[in-house]
């Protein structure tokens, strides 16, 4: 491995201690534990963009599978520990509730510091695992908003997480009708081309590429240009455009109600083997707030039907309701 890339040594510093394995490193062992782990597995009833998605849309699983390959490629070819950016790269969404980002703005009502998927996924979803440091760091600190990650391998999720879903959404937005590739500036369809497949080459060789001549995990002006262009039309066509709007409010009113029922039930919420306390929040709130926050999008609005006889005909019809 290149200098400044993480090593595993012995068991890891976890929160609490354990013996080492005889046969995986410690980043091995994190990376099986979050696939094995419930958290993990909800993450393919979730949304990615578009709520209930049909077969071939991608989901949160599928979007962190595909974080997880491009954070690989990237590790390998620039001489950091792949296991390490592979743990936090299908550990990053983990936070994320049902619904998308919306999500977000729903559970922050409750919630002094507000709410966000990288802290809560670390910190609440992922804390009975006893990850390492390092991945939970990088899970921590994935989002650009966030400070930047520990480790180089925790930067090269976060470039990766941008590269996957500026790609991916694209794609999927084509397909469902909502945008034409012909839309696309001019610099993106020039430098990285229109399918996926060139982008995702053009990016992950430009990311590794330019890290390697720096030794700062980058990429050089013009690819950076060409995916912030491409990320801006995303949001500017698909994240932004009304409808999205209209469904991401109609999502947070619904979790709101949900959160509000279980606050005012807190029989009806599951025990917590190892609860998280949140200062200044009351254990039945928070607890509340884990609960909803861990559903499926389908459960969710489930739940919202049979205990609140939530009218989902207020849902709108394009992020594709079940009757």
């Amino acid at each position: 491995m290149a200098a400044g890339a993480t090593r595993a040594q012995g068991a890891g510093r976890r929160r609490l201690a354990e013996d080492p394995d005889p046969w995986r490193t410690c980043f091995q062992r994190d990376a099986d534990r979050i696939i094995h782990s419930s958290a993990f597995r909800r993450l393919a009833g979730k949304t990615q963009v578009v709520v209930f998605p049909l077969d071939h849309q991608r989901t949160r699983l599928t979007h962190a599978l595909e974080v997880s390959q491009v954070a690989e490629a990237v590790a390998r070819g620039v001489g950091a520990n792949v296991d390490v950016a592979r743990a936090i790269a299908l550990g990053h969404d983990c936070g994320h509730g049902p619904g998308g980002h919306a999500a977000e703005t729903a559970f922050a009502r409750y919630l002094p510091d507000g709410y966000q998927h990288g802290p809560w996924g670390a910190d609440v979803v992922l804390r009975p695992l006893n990850l390492c440091a390092e991945t939970l760091d990088g899970i921590r600190r994935h989002s650009w908003s966030e400070p930047a990650p520990a480790t180089v391998e925790g930067e090269i999720v976060s470039w990766a997480d941008r590269i996957a879903y500026c790609c991916h959404d694209l794609e999927d937005a084509t397909h469902a009708g909502v945008i034409d590739l012909d839309q696309l500036p001019t610099l993106v369809v020039e430098l990285a081309g229109r399918r996926r497949s060139q982008q995702l080459r053009r990016f992950i060789t430009a990311l590794i590429e330019n890290t390697v001549r720096s030794g700062l995990v980058s990429m050089s002006p013009g690819e950076a240009e060409a995916l912030a262009a491409l990320r801006q039309f995303n949001y500017d066509h698909i994240y932004m455009r009304p409808a999205s709007q209209e469904q991401s409010t109609a999502v947070i009113t619904l979790l709101r109600a949900l959160t509000d029922y279980y606050i005012e039930h807190p029989s009806a919420v599951p025990a917590l083997d190892d609860p998280p306390e949140v200062a200044g929040v009351a254990g039945d709130v928070v607890s509340a707030v884990v609960y909803v926050a861990g559903m499926t999008d389908r459960f969710a609005f489930h739940q919202a039907r049979n205990l609140l006889d939530y009218d989902l005909e207020r849902i709108p019809a394009g992020i594709g309701r079940e009757d």
